[in-house]
């Protein structure tokens, strides 16, 4: 399982099952990769 996240400045792919990692990066900063890592953590249950 795994999810996409888009923004005006890029998007990602991160890959949840078996355990949460970054798949692709397209033009998102570090700083909103760990602020998107930690929703996606905080949120695996959902």
């Amino acid at each position: 399982m795994h999810v996409h996240v888009r923004d005006a400045d890029g998007q990602a792919k991160f890959w949840i099952e078996p355990e949460i990692t970054l798949e692709k990066n397209y033009g998102l900063k570090e700083e909103e990769l760990s602020d998107i890592l930690d929703v996606v953590k905080k949120r695996k249950q959902e």
